[in-house]
């Protein structure tokens, strides 16, 4: 394109506007005109973006007042509606594309309400005869949703099923406008596909338990999902309709907010209160105050279908966003769009949910800036040894050396040498005793035999004489997709993570005698394993809370089953509940 193109954010001081312009911000080629229903506010938000390099402009924009004549004012080529709440727009909700439409301007929206989305086909043929895009929706719901069920499908002939989730960081920020949506429509009727028909479905008050986990990666908690009013529950029904079924949901965190959400949604679904929308201010407020925990949001879809060949398939798309760049990905679906625009690719003339305009590799163009990771999951093959199981696709990113030492089908010997350390003092000594660590010593021989079972591995580990042991199998539940080890009455439950050629082993979840215990209490282990000069390598380090260093032994392993990292890879099923 020639000259700057020009985009008017309507809400580009707000939550999600904001994050569009610093999304676009470095881009020359760009006019953002930053406007909201206060210009001091659209000022004060422009100042604070002094190293922009696309030109910034605020600008004051009442949805509510004289659309045609702002436009005319501030003639954007493009517009993007980032304000909402959709549900919330009534009489008149559609004045803003008629507007554009009658200007010829572009139009885009991150509209969440599925009535907001689903009406705007009404105004296609209108948006034809003027020559413009007017896209809704363009957003995590239902675009994201709708290109990752295209790659997860690729392959499969019948889809009977599509679940997805977004499990936001509690320290993303939700704005007030999502709020006000959200208490809208908790506990009220919204239609769904559930088992092959339409019925209907209850915001809030239906859940399922999901743990996002790209392969190798660590993962998110288990994460409690309940069911949202988003456009996926109509949009991807007319893209795939024989689905059976398909439900989408949101996890937020502190589980301890949500819970209070879904029982005040209770009191909706069964008309002891009309609304929850009285309460969306203090709503408003506990969930932008009361947040801990890891600072890692998350999303997932899973799709089960049937291949041309007759083969059952359960397969799940993972996204992990680190920090601050989670909240950025709602906002990417418009950036993309606006980026293949600048590139000569526009999208198609008309009026329509944006489900068909984005493909997932348009998003990873964008996710490859940022600290996202996502990654493929599928069923488990019985056969694989259980680490290729838990690792998926990650597998075959470790060394060989690696994959050797845990390609265990039935019996494996595995000789090297170690070093011990032990901490200091009776107590130490009587936990270490009570484990059966190995006692101190440097260059001590060592063998270890895997035995696997069932799915279970029992590891015997022999230091010079001094034997202990442990199981390790896949967990189940809330510690899905996490290596599970016992000891006795404790169990840990640990990610396997794969980078820079290491495997780590972190701790995510442990119990005693199947009690859940609080993770504050829990011994502090530091375990990776990495190959140096064509060996198997070892490191474990286990220490507890105000007691300090435990034992930490280090040392190499080889073993006569070099080749069986070479085994075909199949990847550990995800499970919901």
């Amino acid at each position: 394109m020639s000259g700057k193109l020009s985009v008017l954010i309507v809400g580009g001081y707000g939550t999600f506007g904001g994050r569009l312009v610093e999304l676009f911000e470095n881009d020359s080629r760009l006019t953002l005109i930053v406007a909201g229903r206060s210009r001091a506010r659209a000022d004060a938000f422009v100042k604070t973006r002094g190293a922009a390099k696309a030109q910034l402009v605020a600008a004051a924009f009442d949805r509510d007042g004289d659309v045609d004549g702002q436009l005319a004012k501030l003639r954007p080529e493009i517009l993007v509606d980032a304000s909402g709440p959709f549900q919330a727009y009534g009489e008149g909700q559609y004045k803003i594309v008629e507007a554009c439409i009658a200007k010829g301007i572009h139009y885009l929206d991150l509209a969440d309400g599925s009535d907001f989305v689903a009406g705007v086909s009404a105004f296609d043929a209108a948006a034809r005869a003027a020559g413009i895009f007017v896209l809704s929706g363009v957003s995590s719901f239902p675009v994201l949703t709708a290109a990752t069920v295209r790659r997860l499908s690729s392959d499969i002939r019948r889809i009977d099923a599509i679940f997805g989730g977004i499990a936001p960081s509690p320290y993303a920020g939700v704005g007030e406008n999502v709020i006000r949506a959200i208490a809208s429509y908790a506990g009220r009727p919204t239609a769904l596909k559930r088992g092959g028909a339409w019925s209907l479905g209850h915001p809030f008050t239906d859940q399922i338990r999901f743990t996002i986990a790209p392969p190798g990666a660590l993962p998110l908690k288990s994460t409690l999902f309940s069911l949202v009013d988003v456009p996926d529950l109509r949009a991807l029904t007319e893209l795939w309709p024989d689905a059976a079924s398909i439900w989408m949901g949101a996890g937020p965190v502190p589980e301890i907010l949500h819970r209070a959400l879904i029982g005040f949604a209770w009191l909706v679904r069964l008309r002891i209160v009309p609304s929850l929308s009285p309460l969306a201010p203090l709503m408003f407020f506990a969930t932008n105050r009361v947040r801990w925990g890891e600072h890692r949001g998350g999303m997932f879809v899973a799709v089960n279908g049937t291949t041309a060949n007759g083969v059952s398939v359960q397969r799940s798309w993972h996204l992990l966003a680190e920090g601050d760049d989670g909240p950025l990905i709602p906002s990417m679906a418009v950036a993309a769009i606006i980026q293949k625009l600048l590139s000569g690719e526009a999208p198609s003339t008309g009026a329509r949910a944006a489900t068909r305009d984005l493909e997932l590799e348009d998003y990873e163009k964008l996710f490859a800036s940022r600290t996202i990771t996502t990654g493929i999951r599928e069923q488990a093959s019985g056969g694989a040894p259980l680490y290729e199981r838990v690792l998926g696709a990650a597998w075959l990113r470790l060394p060989a050396e690696i994959r050797a030492i845990h390609s265990v089908h039935s019996h494996l010997i595995a000789e090297g040498r170690a070093d011990v350390e032990r901490g200091r003092g009776a107590l130490v000594q009587l936990i270490a005793w009570m484990m059966a660590f190995p006692k101190a010593g440097r260059d001590l021989p060592l063998t270890v035999q895997f035995t696997a079972k069932d799915g279970v591995e029992t590891w015997t580990r022999d230091f010079a004489g001094q034997r202990f042991f442990s199981r390790q199998f896949a967990g189940r539940g809330r510690s899905e997709f996490l290596l599970c080890e016992s000891f006795g009455p404790l169990k840990f439950a640990m990610a396997l993570v794969a980078r820079n050629r290491e495997l780590h082993l972190v701790l995510r979840r442990w119990s005693f005698l199947r009690v859940p215990m609080p993770m504050w209490l829990c011994p502090r282990s530091q375990a990776f394993e990495s190959v140096e000069g064509g060996r198997f390598r070892f490191y474990v380090e286990i220490r507890i809370p105000l007691i300090g260093l435990i034992v930490r032994y280090k040392g190499w392993l080889n073993c006569d089953n070099a080749q069986a990292g070479a085994s075909p890879i199949t990847q550990v099923s995800y499970g919901y509940s």
